[in-house]
């Protein structure tokens, strides 16, 4: 899938506090989304190969990051899922201490939802709509910015119902969170022109306007365990959670999504784009580790064969969106390439 190998530097190795896996057992860590993937995928590898079904942590793509980038010794991660793209500050990390070389995995596409309970009230949200209920300032009558203090949705349109905000929501390490508010968030707060101007003359006020979110209880930190998000709605039927298509997919009994900018979260909707918070998912290796630990280059050619991550892989069944045929098959030419190197 995606290759990237990225070259870092020069740069001294540290050690981490902790004792993780041995040379014959892969450690994975990182994106809570990613992480029922990933370990569907190490079940299967630890049943038909001869090497250790791999230890996987769901620590969020932002923890899996800094732990990822610790260090090169087999002491530290091989492998970090992650719910976007590495940032740049991460690279730095990692660059820091020594992870020189590092293999993007694209392994497919995600969308995020945001759900409430099935016999609860259906909704259907703009972009607008959830940066007004969710920002922690938003633009008053007169246009200048005041702290947010809608408590209902009716607060935010008058079409929706009546009903207090309550979302619960990943923590700022998730890869979900960095998407929802890129996606989600900043596309709402871009329907305001004066705000969108803001962009070309001051990029970080623009950023802190758009992707800040309000910090009052509308909003509540749910943890990385979104299968628990999935538990307290089906207790609340007034919440609404955030969580990634997969875990509505295998919770469709129970809990259902709102639309988004009158789309539907569904498997086709995600898979050509139209609906609005839409995003890949990857997965990081350390090239360093492919020599050092046992059966890693292998885990990685199971994870993206058509049999995992095809139209009609074992993954699809889990939630996950396929790339098309042509994009999965170059992207995993040149993965095979470089884990085989």
């Amino acid at each position: 899938m995606i290759l990237k190998l990225v070259t870092l530097g020069l740069a001294l190795s540290v050690t981490t506090g902790a004792s993780y896996a041995d040379e014959d057992q892969i450690r994975i860590v990182g994106s809570s989304t990613v992480y029922p993937f990933s370990t569907v995928v190490a079940e299967r590898f630890g049943r038909n190969t001869p090497y250790k079904t791999p230890i996987i942590e769901s620590t969020g793509t932002g923890g899996g990051f800094k732990l990822f980038c610790a260090g090169n010794g087999v002491n530290t991660p091989s492998v970090s899922n992650a719910s976007r793209a590495v940032k740049s500050s991460e690279v730095a990390l990692c660059a820091k201490n020594g992870v020189k070389d590092i293999i993007e995995v694209k392994v497919g596409y995600d969308g995020i939802v945001m759900a409430n309970a099935r016999n609860a009230f259906d909704y259907s949200f703009s972009t607008r709509d959830i940066f007004l209920a969710l920002a922690e300032q938003v633009p008053g009558p007169d246009g200048a910015l005041v702290k947010n203090t809608a408590r209902t949705w009716k607060d935010v349109n008058s079409a929706l119902p009546n009903t207090k905000i309550e979302v619960l929501g990943p923590p700022p390490t998730s890869g979900t969170r960095d998407a929802f508010v890129e996606l989600a968030m900043e596309s709402g707060c871009k329907t305001f022109p004066n705000i969108k101007a803001l962009k070309k003359t001051d990029k970080k006020a623009y950023k802190k306007i758009c992707h800040s979110i309000r910090e009052d209880h509308a909003f509540i930190e749910a943890g990385e365990n979104d299968n628990l998000i999935v538990q307290r709605l089906r207790a609340n039927p007034d919440a609404l959670g955030i969580f990634g298509f997969s875990f509505l997919d295998q919770n469709s009994d129970t809990v259902k999504a709102a639309k988004i900018n009158g789309v539907q979260a569904t498997f086709e909707n995600i898979s050509d784009g139209s609906y609005p918070i839409s995003r890949p998912l990857f997965f990081y290796v350390k090239a360093a580790h492919l020599n050092k630990v046992d059966g890693l280059g292998e885990f990685v050619a199971e994870f993206v064969s058509d049999k995992a991550t095809g139209e009609d892989g074992y993954l699809s069944e889990r939630g996950l969106i396929p790339m098309s045929s042509d994009e999965r098959h170059t992207l995993n030419s040149k993965v095979l390439d470089a884990v085989s190197k």
